[in-house]
């Protein structure tokens, strides 16, 4: 699972954002904001983290258990293949 190329992050007044370049702009016209894990879900899938992987990297990260970790990296993942966003 990865993203597909042209979509890039961007870190605005101390928010981050994901918009559109090129080729992508004519798949996604708009701004995708995110939180924090949000941010740290679309660095892992940007490097082509499985979701197994991505998991284990976020429990790392933050203090929060395996069920909300799997639950909130699955939403997040549905929002980015109903944007046509993932290879």
């Amino acid at each position: 699972m990865k993203i597909k190329s042209g979509f890039v992050l961007r870190e605005l007044a101390g928010e981050y954002v994901v918009v559109a370049l090129g080729e992508a702009s004519k798949i996604f016209n708009g701004i995708i904001k995110l939180n924090d894990s949000g941010r740290s879900i679309w660095e892992l899938l940007s490097a082509g983290c499985e979701r197994e992987e991505a998991i284990e990297s976020m429990l790392k990260e933050y203090d929060v258990d395996r069920a909300t970790v799997e639950a909130d990296f699955d939403r997040f993942v549905e929002v980015l293949k109903g944007a046509n966003i993932l290879e």
